[in-house]
This record gives structure tokens, sequence and C-alpha cells, in this order.
């Protein structure tokens, strides 16, 4: 089972697939009976942008058992919001992500420093997913050893992937055009084995289907 841990398409596929939400989607989806898994959060670049009362929805939010993961969220250089803002609202996602026992996915560009210091500081029980992970495998070796998991898509170090371990690897579409079996074999040829050995994402959406 080929589990596309992210993506921003609505097209439905033959795969599972936990979708990303924009905050007015999720107001639409779930007063609506619509079927699927999705994850909700605040992108960094729009950290500036929110308040208490979205974090209120996403509290509310987090009772459906469709809202599977936390995220995308995290910290980005690139950010109009400035970092301590983006810490505080990252903070608030951290919170929610051990008080309701879901998963974090965790958008981080340029302030991998800042992340590792928060993971030491919030000491979280819960998966961090870093996704779309392009770095090179010094910092892939140095998340991994945080604890942290690695989502890749359709591009990716793939001297990074080698070394990732298969329980902390994770396969996306994002925005990409590609199908998710299509990176799958991408992924599984760098590796050197089937894209069928590749099963974190198929382990985690059995526990969503389990719990839910």
């Amino acid at each position: 089972m080929f589990v596309d841990i992210h993506t921003h398409k609505s097209n439905k596929s033959e795969f599972p697939s936990i979708r990303n939400l924009a905050f007015q989607e999720a107001i639409i989806v779930f007063s609506s009976p619509e079927n699927g898994l999705f994850s909700i959060g605040i992108h960094p670049w729009n950290a500036h942008e929110f308040s208490d009362n979205d974090f209120s929805e996403l509290r509310k939010w987090l009772t459906d058992s469709r809202f599977v993961v936390i995220g995308e969220c995290g910290l980005d250089k690139n950010s109009e919001a400035v970092l301590e803002s983006q810490i505080s609202v990252f903070k608030k996602h951290i919170i929610l992500s051990e008080e309701f026992q879901k998963p974090l996915l965790i958008h981080c560009v340029g302030c991998f420093n800042d992340l590792m210091m928060l993971r030491k500081e919030m000491n979280p029980k819960q998966l961090w997913i870093i996704h779309g992970f392009r770095g090179k495998p010094e910092l892939a070796q140095q998340i991994l050893k945080s604890g942290c998991a690695l989502s890749f898509g359709e591009y990716f170090n793939e001297e990074s992937v080698r070394l990732t371990p298969i329980d902390k690897l994770y396969v996306e579409t994002d925005e990409s055009s590609l199908p998710v079996e299509e990176i799958y074999g991408r992924i599984a040829t760098v590796k050197n084995l089937s894209p069928e050995l590749l099963t974190a994402g198929e382990v985690l959406y059995n526990q969503f289907i389990t719990t839910g």
C-alpha cells in the first residue's frame, strides 16, 4: 500500500492519502460527511496572521476522527513573520499534538537548529515528521538522531534517502503532479529494495484506521 503522507491535491487516487486543508477548506469539510484523512495547521508563512480563535477551531476539529495529522506547521527563515512569532505558534501546535496524541507534520526551512532546540525543550512523545526533506545527509543524520522521521517527495538528496531507516521514511506528493507510486519507485530504487518494503506510511495509516 503506497500511502501519500502529505498532499494538497483533492483528486482521488487508488492509494490512501492525507490531504492538507487550508482553514477555509476545513470549515467546509468538517461540516460535511466527506470521507478521507486530513491534516490542518498554521504554516509558518502565516504565523503572524492567526489568532487564538484559530487555535480554538483547530482544537474543535481535532475531535473529528478524520483529522489525523497536525500541520503543516513549523519554522521558515523566509517567512514574513518574525522567528519569535513562528516559534510561539509552533509551540501551540506541539502542545495540541501531545494533548490529542496526533503526529506533527513539520515544514522547516533554514531553521533546523531552532527546531532541534525546541524538540529538546518540549520533549515531545508524539511522532514528528519533517516533510519534503531535501537536505544533505549530515542534516538528515542530525534530525533522525533526535527521533524525528523524514518524508521525501519528488525532489530529494539520494544520500539522505539511503541513510534513512525504512521505519522513519515517509513518502509524499505535496504539490507534485507525479503519482505517489512513482515517487515510491524512485525512492525504492535509491535504497535498492522493493517499493512494497517502504511500509512506514502504511503502518501509520493502519493506526489511523484502527484508532478512528
